[in-house]
């Protein structure tokens, strides 16, 4: 038990070096800065998906002294965005265009393609090869069964929740078809909504052979946008836990988020991952008086830490909002 007829200096001097010991390595202080959709579909002059034709002209934010002035959360990651999703105004950003490699965010862009081409009722069929990829490549898992028949919709919450390779890999494999034409299509896609600072190598978002491809903040913000526009995808990634009952053809499973931000209020996903080259990420978005913002954290060192950096960014973005 401490003394407490110890010196006030020596408390006053512990408290000061546990203070800057928490210090974080990159903190923003500057106020959010307005943006058009065009702006932030576009990095380097790119030009403006025409799938965000539709958002609504940037409205200014509100100019220093008023609500706006008020300091943004400390982000302890390596870069960060968090988006007015309907004006594409940028509230916060912090090394938004850095490129850095981006884990399991990747299935975003996996699930937003196979929704081009795929009803949420057709059947794709597990087989070892998938189950071999996630295991023999360290991924996390859904545990799908090789020789089952699932329904998209469900190999979505395969995807999404677990964070499946396997399921990403059996989505991949056949709405290439074949991985490497779908990865083709993946990148396709990335050009076609702006994001010009994305290249990925898989489905999935596992490390490769000489590349673990690249995205930044900004450019998985934008794709955050387009994909919570799909009402199916925005309900899976909004699903804490899962249960598809045993059918026909598959098995019963049931299938946990990993995202620990769902259950706060108004959050609406969208997707976690991890690997060492990229740290801990977390695309996220939540419903804010009425308003739909979103956000990615990149290249964070603790797990949880970003959860709460994520719901403290929705909590301020939503007060100095328009």
């Amino acid at each position: 038990m401490h003394d407490r007829k110890a010196p006030l200096l020596l408390c006053a001097g512990a408290l000061a070096l546990l203070t800057g010991f928490a210090a974080p390595a990159h903190a923003r202080t500057a106020a959010p800065q307005p943006a058009s959709a065009a702006t932030l579909a576009a990095t380097s002059g790119a030009t403006a998906p025409s799938t965000a034709s539709s958002a609504a002209p940037a409205t200014a934010l509100p100019v220093a002294g008023s609500r706006a002035a008020a300091e943004p959360p400390t982000v302890y990651g390596k870069a960060a965005i968090l988006v007015d999703a309907e004006t594409g105004a940028v509230r916060f950003g912090e090394a938004e265009n850095r490129r850095m490699p981006i884990a399991s965010l990747t299935k975003t862009m996996t699930a937003y393609l196979v929704l081009k081409s795929a009803r949420p009722g057709d059947l794709v069929e597990v087989r070892p090869e998938d189950a071999r990829y996630a295991r023999e490549g360290g991924g996390t898992t859904a545990y799908l069964r090789p020789g089952d028949r699932l329904p998209v919709k469900d190999m979505l919450y395969a995807l999404m929740l677990p964070s499946g390779a396997d399921a990403a890999h059996a989505l991949a494999r056949t709405y290439g078809p074949g991985v490497a034409g779908f990865v083709a299509k993946m990148n396709a896609t990335a050009k076609q909504l702006g994001m010009n600072d994305t290249f990925y190598v898989n489905a999935d978002g596992l490390p490769m052979p000489g590349s673990d491809g690249y995205s930044t903040a900004r450019d998985q913000a934008v794709l955050g946008v387009q994909a919570l526009r799909d009402p199916l995808l925005r309900q899976v990634t909004s699903t804490r836990r899962y249960t598809t009952a045993r059918t026909g053809t598959h098995r019963s499973y049931t299938w946990s988020n990993t995202n620990r931000l769902l259950g706060s209020p108004g959050a609406v996903g969208l997707k976690t991952g991890f690997t060492r080259a990229a740290g801990f990420s977390l695309a996220f978005a939540g419903e804010r008086d009425g308003r739909l913002l979103v956000g990615v954290l990149l290249g964070e060192s603790v797990s949880s830490r970003r959860f709460d950096t994520a719901r403290a960014l929705l909590d301020w973005g939503g007060r100095v909002g328009v």
